[in-house]
């Protein structure tokens, strides 16, 4: 069995619904953080990937550019 509380009409209190209140902006929901050099060597070695630092350089900057643009 459930309970069920009754109240008075007078005791409810009613508020405007705000849509706005339930929907996240793409700035509010995307959090940006710079890829670091050491973290990608760890991926790469996570996944049994080669690379060079050239490469490591290259996805660094390909990478936080890419977040960058997104976070705007």
């Amino acid at each position: 069995m459930k309970k069920v509380i009754r109240v008075k009409s007078n005791e409810v209190e009613i508020k405007t619904f705000v849509m706005d209140d339930f929907i996240d902006t793409e700035k509010n929901c995307f959090d940006t953080k710079k890829v670091t050099r050491k973290e990608l060597k760890m991926i790469a070695d996570d996944l049994g990937l080669t690379y060079d630092d050239k490469a490591i350089i290259f996805s660094k900057k390909l990478i936080n550019r890419y977040l960058a643009k997104k976070g705007e």
